[in-house]
């Protein structure tokens, strides 16, 4: 019998990523740049030396699962009923991560990157997706890669989880210092009333970090 979760998931995760490429290109041909796709900052270059092998894994793990690959098979207790329910509560989520980040990507139109774009002004969303969550995109991918680690939980697939979950957080922590340089108080009252990669419903405690 097909493993429907690990099929969904597949499906999730390339056009997750196909997307991200069309839209490369699509900012490549507008702008006749590589759409930030190279980094402009080293601290992003060095990140993407590590992150474009890492999302070519992500990809390729479940696919090769679902292929039946031996050295990819579900450990044993995956085929537990009460873990197999965990696996579609997961399929769940995965879709959703997708509904969501393609939510975001509308709403960031035009002016999507994927890096930090040093060199352009930056337009500060503070609305729809972006309203209580600074980063849901990342938010989104974080969710997406743990729904991927319950569904093909091996030990791959941990440490594409563990090194994408680190990444985001250095990147989310990069782009906020450079929105701080370039915004300034603008952005500051921003941070203040936001959480990172989840909502934020209290203020926050004056000298405690996030």
């Amino acid at each position: 019998m097909r493993d429907i979760p690990l099929a969904l998931l597949t499906a999730t995760v390339w056009t997750y990523w196909i997307i991200v490429g069309v839209m490369i290109v699509r900012m490549s041909r507008r702008t006749r740049r590589r759409a930030r796709f190279v980094p402009e900052q080293p601290q992003e270059q060095l990140m993407w030396v590590v992150w474009v092998p890492l999302v070519a894994l992500w990809m390729g793990l479940p696919w090769a699962a679902l292929r039946g690959h031996e050295d990819f098979l579900l450990p044993d207790f995956a085929s537990d009923p009460r873990y197999s329910l965990l696996r579609w509560v997961a399929m769940g989520g995965a879709v959703l991560a997708l509904a969501g980040t393609m939510r975001c990507w509308a709403k960031m139109g035009k002016r999507w990157r994927m890096a930090v774009a040093v060199s352009e002004t930056t337009e500060l969303i503070t609305d729809g997706p972006f309203r209580r969550i600074r980063h849901p995109i990342y938010a989104f991918s974080i969710l997406l890669v743990l729904c991927s680690l319950v569904i093909l939980p091996t030990p791959p697939m941990l440490a594409v989880a563990l090194v994408n979950i680190t990444l985001l957080n250095l990147k989310a922590r990069n782009e906020e210092r450079h929105l701080t340089a370039s915004l300034g108080e603008s952005y500051a009252r921003y941070v203040a009333t936001t959480g990172r990669f989840v909502p934020r419903f209290r203020p926050p405690v004056p000298g405690r970090p996030e």
